[in-house]
């Protein structure tokens, strides 16, 4: 990896050799397991999560495959029923969100001129939690004992008389699992993001994807309490034999859907919101100017986290609710749709202001509004409760979330490969490459799921593993297979691109791009301690202006650089005043011994080994109570009285 050096006038060389000595790691094994560094740990997020995509990617060509042609048997439907549950658990859990937390961990604390997360011994057992829960669902897979009951595990189908084996305990144990570094997460980003902000970055000058990150975490908080009593709840009924679920012995069904969707729909944003962010954070410098609508976007963030709690009941519209109820929720799901189109109208007119420089980031920008202005057009139409039950379980409803969840979320990550990669990397993408993978994948996700419209509308259910040769079926079916692999195909030339870059690509400088925020004022890619002097904001563009500029060079003073220590700045969570210096924490084993721990102790629940249990649950205590003792003082290590 190539390391492109921004001159550092403000920190003289001993300075800098102080900072490299606190903040650098060691290469070593042990360096590796215990690393803190929030650039280490984000770039282990997005290689993680690209590995369960790929898998979950797999997975999705295995099922078009089978369905290519009516009747086929390539797979039974005990596999196909394990793909296509793993498939979507893995998309939602495993790969969106992480993948854009990933993003967040690496360049939440470059954008607001901190030296590191809030929590980073946090950071890195929630990267630890993440890994081992995906290792946790997926090493089921080989063995039959997959998840079976497809990512949204609906009840009755889902108890143990209708699913028996292992298959839905390792879904909700799983997730409830998962859920732990999501929290984890959630809790740093806010804390990160209110109290380590460079001083004079006031809220009004906080960059969109932080604003994105930060609204996505309180989402976070609020909306997976349901999912994990939901899990919680039917890990219960199918292991010690209680009724939350079960209408024989005072029940509901309908509380599992109540619960999953008050999490679902607002995961939908979950996923959506960074991948938003995203877009206002690559958009300035294709265009050469800001984005237009600052307050507009920050408004309709803000909107979306609230109005995304009150539109679950539309998932529901099948079920037999009063249909009072349905008007609601169908005004919510409709109102929904406008701080959206607010942030497309704004980068649309940033565009027409702007002067555009096409590069792939771009593309892949412009690629993102079109297909998910399509998603949105058709996620308008399920507002309507007489529509919704007429499409409801065909492949319609297949074809507008992957509209919606492609086109919202995975665009906008390939924009950010390509944008971040010369940061990250230290090097450089071929453009003619990244040209070619943005059309076939464009092309790819047009040809594979606009047809799904047509077949859903001809009456395809979705979740069959084969179907009968109906009129209009084996067609579009046809044409969707052959999409998937196109996209696929666009997909392999990202990776072979990617690999490209970190192996032969020319050196990237430490702003190839003209970027307006803080992470391009960082050296590619940036040093362990990020800022040689911390920023002094003056403006939103603080990298466009020359009083913040000037901040990191000439006007630097001691209080700035902190080289006496692990040391960053808190600052006022409104207008970003300096309050005091704080100490950060150095490497530690204990993120990945209370990861392991809690693996024992899921593993061991899921086998019925409740002794084992018992002892990883002790072990997991002593842990975090290692963890939390307060450290020794160096004055108490001499002996010296305080």
């Amino acid at each position: 990896m190539s390391t492109t050096t921004a001159p550092s006038p403000g920190a003289g060389q001993e300075d800098l050799a102080r900072l490299e000595a606190h903040w650098g790691e060691r290469a070593s094994l042990r360096s590796w397991f215990s690393t803190v560094d929030h650039k280490r740990i984000g770039r282990r997020y997005l290689v993680t999560a690209s590995l369960f995509f790929v898998l979950a990617g797999t997975s999705a060509l295995a099922m078009r495959t089978q369905l290519a042609r009516p009747e086929s048997n390539l797979l039974s439907p005990e596999e196909y029923n394990q793909l296509f549950t793993m498939h979507g658990t893995a998309m939602i859990f495993l790969f969106a969100t992480p993948m854009l937390f990933g993003f967040g961990n690496y360049l939440v604390p470059l954008m607001i001129g901190s030296r590191d997360m809030a929590f980073p011994k946090l950071n890195a057992f929630g990267y630890w939690v993440f890994l081992f829960a995906g290792l946790f669902m997926w090493a089921s897979l080989p063995f039959g004992a997959a998840p079976n009951g497809g990512w949204f595990a609906y009840v009755p189908l889902t108890d143990d008389r209708n699913t028996p084996g292992l298959h839905m305990d390792v879904y909700t144990l799983g997730l409830l699992f998962l859920g732990i570094a999501t929290t984890a997460g959630s809790i740093n980003f806010i804390v990160t993001a209110l109290k380590l902000r460079a001083p004079g970055m006031s809220l009004n000058r906080v960059p969109l994807f932080v604003w994105a990150i930060v609204a996505t975490a309180f989402m976070v908080i609020f909306a997976l309490p349901a999912l994990n009593l939901d899990n919680a709840m039917l890990f219960l009924d199918r292991r010690f034999g209680t009724h939350f679920f079960d209408p024989e012995a005072a029940g509901n069904v309908l509380l599992w859907q109540h619960l999953f969707w008050i999490f679902g729909h607002p995961d939908v944003y979950i996923i959506v919101m960074p991948a938003l962010g995203i877009v206002s954070a690559v958009l300035p410098a294709f265009t050469r100017r800001g984005v237009v609508g600052y307050v507009l976007i920050v408004l309709a963030i803000v909107s979306i986290a609230i109005i995304s709690f009150g539109v679950w009941v539309h998932h529901m519209f099948a079920t037999g609710l009063p249909h009072l109820s349905y008007s609601f929720f169908s005004a919510a799901s409709t109102i929904i749709t406008i701080p959206s189109g607010i942030q497309i109208f704004a980068w649309l007119a940033t565009m027409m202001l702007g002067r555009l420089v096409v590069r792939v980031p771009l593309l892949f920008l412009v690629g993102f509004i079109v297909t998910f202005v399509l998603g949105g057009l058709t996620g308008a139409m399920f507002a309507l409760t007489a529509f919704d039950q007429q499409v409801t379980d065909s492949y319609f409803v297949v074809a507008h979330f992957h509209y919606v969840l492609i086109g919202g979320a995975v665009f906008p990550i390939l924009a950010a490969i390509y944008y971040w990669l010369p940061k990250m990397t230290g090097r450089m993408y071929h453009e003619g490459l990244g040209k070619w993978a943005f059309w076939l994948f464009f092309t790819g996700m047009q040809v594979a799921f606009f047809p799904m419209h047509l077949s859903g509308l001809f009456g395809m259910p979705r979740r069959v593993y084969t179907y009968r040769d109906e009129p209009g079926w084996d067609v579009w079916n046809m044409v969707s297979t052959i999409g998937a692999y196109i996209l696929a195909v666009g997909l392999l030339l990202v990776l072979i691109g990617v690999v490209h870059a970190i192996r032969r690509g020319r050196p990237a400088p430490p702003d190839p791009w003209c970027g307006d925020t803080l992470e391009w004022s960082t050296e590619s890619p940036p040093r362990p301690y990020n800022f040689p002097v911390l920023p002094q904001v003056h403006s939103l563009h603080p990298t466009w202006d020359q009083p913040s500029r000037s901040s990191m060079a000439e006007d630097a003073t001691p209080d700035r650089i902190l080289a006496d220590g692990r040391r960053t700045l808190f600052t006022s969570e409104l207008d970003g005043r300096r309050e005091r210096v704080v100490e950060m924490p150095e490497a530690s084993l204990q993120p990945l011994l209370l990861a392991l721990a809690m693996l024992v102790f899921f593993t061991a629940m899921l086998f019925a080994w409740y002794p084992f249990a018992v002892a990883a649950a002790v072990a997991v205590a002593v842990i975090i109570a290692w963890w939390l003792w307060p450290p020794r003082r160096p004055e108490e290590e001499l002996g010296v009285a305080r």
